[in-house]
């Protein structure tokens, strides 16, 4: 792409652009130039040109990618709506409701959200941004070329970002690195994605970018000379092979993926492959594997640096040979080796639908687009769930933007999935019923846990069974089952299509073992819970638990934060009388005794409170004040006894000691996997007790933990463990 600042030099350079217009075409892009230049007379960018010489840049880049007509006639008004007085109305009468669809969902797109800066803005503010990023996502269901005119857009504006005040330019430039160029990418069009990325490079990390841009200059002479040796090496061989139309040339040097690649592999600039590339364009398939083994047989290649694209192409349909090589002085070389209509797809993408449209026959459809399109919509259906406009932008940057894995059903069938996924999220891919019905996994043959993280290159099979349902512990992020959203938005729905009797037992369930596993049940109120959440009916709170909106996690977090917020609220009749005493022999943790002072404090071993915790003090005979838990059934009923106390500043270092039951089915191997749990938390296990009759274990456990939250994600991991029915947190009464 062209980098060079635009100039305005009338309707006819843009329309040099696009040799293969017709009449009409050719007629509608001279009105739209027209009627824009016109509606824009007199405005003013920041830089001091025309503002309307930046709606012929947009329009140029449009161009240079070869789109049709209307969305070139779009970009030129895209901004008349929103910055003249000219109507939606108008252009629809002049234009088409096709240009004016577009223009439309252009105007609709401004000011998108500024995203991971941390400035204080308003809520309206933050909402109204979400909203807009929601609208540009759900577009693509519309057309299309809404977002190639918004990427477009925002192309110009990044190459012209140097005008506007620092602040700008880095929440800009965030929020272009974190959703247009992924949204460029996911569209394939690598001339946006590499530009833009390095264009927001420059402004966030500017010594970094000049640090690395700085490198590649020195060593530009040198590489040069010697990546001309290479070629000619290559070409010479190739041609000796008879395999003729061959294009080698090297490849560019984006700034933004090189340190992209030193960050992720821990590696100086020296170590990055891909400054010195090449790319090979040939004829045919074929030749593509034929060109791949002269490369190997002329240099020795680079171990776990070969990704074949032609056979297992990436998520946006990009293809291409991807080889990594040693030469004989050790340097390493990359090469990417495909065809040339690969090659056209891999820099322009869906774009590359409107190049190939003129050598179409008659109205003959491109299948390859309309695959494309349904891809980007079956991206954006988990989307359709909710209506919060800020959930459903951080659930696009995790499911859309984030990376990606390939794994094989046992067909062979690739499958692309967001990093993390697990066995569940890839039957729900494959099938909805599959997901629903899934009751295991086998890894390239070997029997995993549901929660296994997949990898690329994984073959999965899926074990199902024709009777029951999903799991709500699925839905608790907690346990790790489910990772993706459009998996998790199917078991919603499954839940939600269920009796509502039964979903509200279901929820009651849940919510009842949630609270016996933090150790509050006989003391919580599921109605003020409900009420915590927004719900006037507790049944309707229950239901919504039952059907998995509300997971057992967010239950305990809320739970956790209601109890913080009740320590922190200040009780104007006690008076702190001295400094907290501390108790170093019980953990470390400070307790304020309000009301009194100096008296010796000790945590009770019935129910063994810890931080987080309500608790009471109660005065005893001779051994100070003694603390319990608030629900404790070993204090004596004597109020006068009483003392408030409170937890004081937590010792990072302190850790509690706390009674655990669990109730499992005994077989082979479950205490390790237990133990295991507790180590991998770094808990200490100080004593176990167990107990088995009719083949059901009983583990009564005492473990040390430093936050109630650590005790609640234990507890969380312990009840998935296999043949595991039953996890609680348990005191003496």
């Amino acid at each position: 792409m062209n980098n060079a600042p635009v100039v305005v030099g009338g309707v006819q350079a843009l329309i040099e652009l696009l040799p293969d217009l017709t009449p009409n075409d050719r007629s509608l892009i001279e009105r739209a130039y027209h009627t824009a230049e016109t509606a824009h007379a007199g405005q003013m960018r920041k830089s001091g040109e025309p503002f309307f010489s930046h709606c012929v840049a947009v329009a140029t880049i449009l161009a240079e990618l070869k789109l049709d007509a209307e969305a070139i006639s779009a970009a030129l008004l895209h901004d008349v709506v929103e910055d003249t007085d000219i109507p939606l109305e108008t252009l629809r009468a002049e234009f088409g409701k096709s240009v004016a669809l577009i223009v439309n969902g252009v105007s609709k797109l401004r000011n998108l959200p500024e995203v991971q800066m941390g400035e204080k803005r308003s809520k309206a503010s933050v909402d109204r941004s979400y909203e807009n990023i929601r609208k540009m996502a759900l577009a693509m269901n519309d057309d299309v070329r809404v977002v190639l005119v918004k990427l477009a857009d925002r192309l110009h504006n990044m190459r012209t970002l140097g005008y506007m005040p620092a602040e700008k330019q880095r929440r800009i430039a965030q929020e272009t690195l974190d959703i247009y160029a992924p949204l460029a990418n996911r569209l394939g069009i690598w001339q946006f994605k590499w530009e833009l990325e390095d264009l927001a490079f420059r402004y966030l990390n500017p010594d970094k970018y000049r640090e690395i841009a700085r490198q590649v200059d020195e060593r530009r002479a040198d590489r040069e000379g010697y990546l001309k040796q290479i070629m000619d090496t290559l070409r010479s061989e190739v041609e000796r092979a008879g395999v003729t139309g061959v294009i080698i040339s090297a490849r560019p040097k984006h700034i933004y993926s090189i340190y992209r690649k030193m960050e992720r592999k821990d590696v100086a600039f020296e170590h990055v492959y891909d400054v010195r590339a090449l790319r090979v364009i040939v004829d045919t398939v074929p030749h593509c594997y034929q060109v791949l083994g002269i490369v190997h047989n002329l240099w020795r290649p680079v171990p776990g640096e070969f990704d074949d694209y032609i056979a297992a192409p990436k998520e946006n349909f990009y293809r291409s040979l991807h080889t990594a090589v040693r030469d004989n002085q050790g340097k390493t070389l990359e090469v990417q080796i495909r065809t040339m209509e690969m090659h056209e797809h891999a820099e322009y993408g869906i774009a590359a639908h409107w190049r190939y449209k003129e050598g179409r026959k008659g109205h003959q459809r491109d299948l390859a687009f309309e695959e494309r399109i349904n891809h980007i919509r079956r991206l954006m259906e988990f989307g359709g769930d909710t209506d919060d406009a800020a959930a459903f932008v951080q659930k696009m940057k995790a499911e859309v933007f984030q990376d990606r894995i390939y794994v094989f059903t046992p067909k062979g069938d690739i499958i692309d999935l967001a990093n993390g996924a697990t066995p569940i999220d890839f039957a729900y891919h494959v099938h909805t019923d599959i997901g629903h019905h899934c009751r295991g996994a086998k890894i390239n043959g070997r029997l995993v846990n549901l929660t296994y993280t997949l990898k690329t290159g994984d073959q999965v099979d899926i074990v199902t069974q024709n009777r029951g349902g999903p799991s709500l512990d699925w839905l608790n992020p907690n346990l790790g089952y489910v990772r993706t959203e459009r998996a998790r938005a199917k078991i919603r729905h499954w839940f939600r299509k269920q009796n509502r009797e039964k979903s509200i037992q279901q929820g009651r369930e849940v919510l009842e073992r949630e609270l016996k596993r933090l150790g509050v049940l006989e003391k919580t109120s599921l109605e003020e819970i409900g009420a915590g959440f927004h719900f006037d009916r507790l049944e309707d709170f229950l239901a919504e638990v039952g059907t998995g909106g509300i997971n057992g996690a967010q239950i305990g977090a809320h739970i956790l934060e209601r109890e913080n917020a009740g320590d922190e609220e200040p009780d104007e009749r006690s008076v702190l009388v001295e400094r907290p005493t501390t108790i170093p022999k019980n953990g470390g943790s400070g307790i304020s005794v309000l009301g009194a002072g100096g008296m010796l404090v000790t945590l009770a071993r019935c129910c063994k409170p810890v931080p987080g915790d309500p608790i009471v003090g109660f005065i005893t005979r001779g051994r100070g004040v003694m603390v319990h838990r608030q629900d404790c059934g070993n204090i004596v009923a004597e109020p006068e006894r009483r003392i408030e106390v409170e937890w004081g500043k937590e010792d990072a270092q302190s850790q509690h000691a706390v009674d655990i039951e669990i109730v499992a089915y005994d077989r082979k191997g479950l205490m390790l996997d237990i133990a295991t749990v507790v180590a991998d938390e770094k808990i200490n296990m100080t004593s176990v007790n167990v107990s088995t009759k009719q083949n059901i274990a009983t583990f009564y456990l005492t473990i040390e933990i430093g936050s109630k939250e650590q005790l609640s994600r234990v507890l969380s991991r312990l009840e998935t463990i296999k043949s595991v029915t039953e996890v609680h947190r348990r005191y003496t009464v």
